[in-house]
């Protein structure tokens, strides 16, 4: 049963992350956009059932839920604490190789090294502050010149993630791996 270490807003004001002290996850996101994707998930299904969730994300020790606009934190915050105390730690299961390999490099299997490249600058350079923000961000594919990439956690409706924060990742791709390459994100 993982301690809840902190609460805090993340630039998406209908998203908030928790941070635990204990991990729910070893290094694997797990993201759930609505209540119906979250049914067989314990831990986005307890959260779901509150009402007024939108969506659930999680990884490591870290758990970042949206709300719906019209509901009220005051209100949601001690209700969604109350499943996320019960969670199952990971740090406190035996490993029964359920668990897959974490990261977004496990998600995409390709043979190009721009690939393994573009993973290892996101890893340094993007993920660690989007996690900061209670997000992440997933490489779903390389093709051509275009990598396509999906937002996690509170990141996913985030309007700075869909302007800003994806030109300066496609910037920065462009100089560092391809000059050609676009990054489109689903």
């Amino acid at each position: 049963m993982p301690k809840i270490n902190d609460i805090q807003e993340t630039p998406n004001p209908n998203a908030v992350k928790f941070i635990l002290r204990e991990p729910v996850t070893s290094g694997v996101a797990r993201q759930f956009d609505s209540a119906e994707k979250g049914q067989n998930d314990v831990l986005a299904k307890s959260l779901f059932d509150i009402g007024n969730v939108v969506s659930v994300f999680y990884m490591d020790n870290m758990i970042t839920i949206e709300k719906e606009d019209a509901a009220d934190w005051d209100e949601l915050l001690p209700a969604l604490a109350v499943p996320i105390r019960a969670a199952q730690s990971v740090a406190t299961v035996a490993p029964n190789g359920t668990e897959g390999i974490g990261g977004a490099i496990a998600a995409v299997t390709s043979d190009d090294p721009r690939l393994l490249r573009i993973n290892e600058i996101l890893d340094e350079k993007v993920r660690p502050y989007l996690m900061g923000d209670g997000g992440y961000l997933e490489v779903l594919d390389l093709k051509d010149h275009t990598l396509s990439i999906r937002y996690q956690g509170a990141c996913g409706s985030c309007p700075s993630s869909l302007t800003g924060t994806l030109m300066s990742i496609e910037g920065m791709l462009k100089q560092e791996v391809d000059p050609d390459l676009e990054v489109v994100a689903v």
